[in-house]
């Protein structure tokens, strides 16, 4: 009488042999540790570019030199940390000093389909080429399509210098929307 053992064909409900037990759980511990280590590797690289871009505050030179009533045009230099990287760009915008001594930053872009508007000074009025809107020196539309005042935006003031926050808004809406 022969003793032979069994195929895996004729008993097919017999544990898996101790070899393939042992490649399973070490497939399986060696994939938790993969998962372990990517999932930060992957948040510390991939996250930072998913952030939304923190815009600080661009000097637009002294208050002391703007006139009064009368809007100048500043150029300021934005650095953006967009992620990893950090690029600079030049953007301007409108100042306005009143007779009380307020200072006023508007966008550059007019809110009705984002073109640029210019100051005209016999008017004395705000006046966008693209599609004839108008402003008062204080950025209520007069005339035009403009769905909304021209937009404002943050400053300060910071040892006699002026210090803007750049932002951009949604053209056409009748609110202010910040992109």
């Amino acid at each position: 009488m022969e003793h032979s053992k069994p195929s895996s064909a004729e008993s097919p409900d017999e544990s898996p042999p101790r070899r393939t037990f042992l490649v399973r759980v070490t497939a399986g511990i060696a994939a938790l540790i993969g998962v372990m280590v990517g999932v930060p590797v992957v948040g510390y690289t991939i996250l930072p570019a998913l952030r939304r871009r923190e815009l600080g505050w661009a000097d637009a030179g002294p208050v002391s030199t703007l006139p009064i009533g009368i809007p100048q045009e500043r150029e300021i230099v934005l650095t953006v940390a967009d992620g990893w990287k950090k690029t600079t760009t030049k953007k301007t915008v409108w100042v306005v000093k009143d007779e009380a001594g307020t200072v006023t930053v508007y966008s550059p872009i007019c809110p009705h389909l984002g073109c640029g508007y210019r100051w005209m000074e016999g008017e004395r009025r705000f006046v966008c080429p693209c599609h004839n809107s108008v402003f008062l020196l204080d950025g209520t539309v007069v005339a035009g399509p403009a769905p909304r005042p021209l937009d404002t935006l943050p400053f300060k003031l910071e040892r006699g210098r002026l210090f803007v926050q750049y932002k951009e808004f949604k053209a056409g809406a009748a609110k202010k929307i910040e992109l």
